[in-house]
């Protein structure tokens, strides 16, 4: 309880703590929150606006930086887009991409809207993929034209293609061009990330969860026997992330944390 009054709740919890239905535990019942409100919206009129909150290089050496508050932009034009295109709170969305930015800003779109997103990782095969996003049924599926690893470029269109052929949820693939991979597109279905979110406003609603409600769902290896769908929610998960910030890494806010 005195972890989740560091963070923002549109309505307070009555009771931080349910353990009737050992061992679905569930916390802050009855509190409206928002993972991606926590994240980003927050900060927008403070001093954190201005603030670096991505710093991305790649193998090749191409940097790119976004600060808090032109990240909260380039989330809401995402926001929006995928609004148009239909997605509401409840739908699922699948992610199948490289570490660029634009996979942060997909899960932060999805939480924002109150959408449930499910990470594959893209070392993950063809097969994997599908059938990942056919347990969660998702409609919409975001990945890019490729990447590098190693010097090697990696076409993970040719990959969704190939795990497409297994799916009949997938209403729309929305293609971030990272690397110019030429690609092969269905201009029924495919459509190019720069183009999804163009000519979208930068400002977005954001929806109120409750705090059981589910922000995303990742998937066990699937080495042991079938993978297995971990759902997180948006209540406990952000009180968890936060504390792990401040305890474990012990950030203070003027530090750099850097990932690998």
């Amino acid at each position: 309880e005195e972890a989740a009054r560091d963070l923002v709740w549109f309505k307070p919890w009555q009771k931080v703590f349910d353990s009737s239905r050992k061992p679905f535990y569930k916390w802050f019942i009855g509190g409206k929150c928002n993972l991606a409100y926590n994240a980003l919206d927050r900060h927008i009129g403070t001093k954190i606006e201005k603030k670096l909150a991505i710093i991305w290089e790649d193998e090749t050496g191409r940097v790119r930086k976004f600060t808090y508050l032109e990240l909260y932009h380039e989330v809401n034009k995402l926001v929006n887009a995928l609004r148009k295109q239909g997605v509401r709170k409840g739908d699922r969305i699948a992610i199948y991409m490289p570490n660029i930015p634009e996979i942060a800003m997909a899960m932060l779109a999805c939480a924002k809207i109150g959408a449930m997103h499910s990470v594959v990782y893209a070392g993950f095969s063809a097969k994997a993929l599908a059938d990942r996003i056919n347990d969660a049924r998702a409609k919409i599926l975001f990945t890019a034209d490729g990447s590098f690893r190693r010097g090697k470029i990696i076409n993970y269109k040719e990959f969704v293609d190939e795990a497409l052929k297994e799916c009949r949820t997938i209403k729309r693939v929305i293609v971030v061009k990272n690397n110019k991979n030429k690609v092969k597109f269905n201009k029924r279905k495919d459509i190019w990330y720069h183009n999804f979110v163009k000519g979208m406003p930068a400002d977005a609603m954001c929806a109120r969860m409750d705090a059981e409600d589910p922000a995303f769902v990742l998937y066990t290896s699937g080495t042991t026997s079938k993978p297995k769908g971990v759902v997180h929610v948006h209540g406990g998960y952000m009180v968890g992330v936060l504390r792990t910030i401040k305890w474990v890494f012990d950030l203070h806010g003027d530090e750099i944390f850097w990932c690998t």
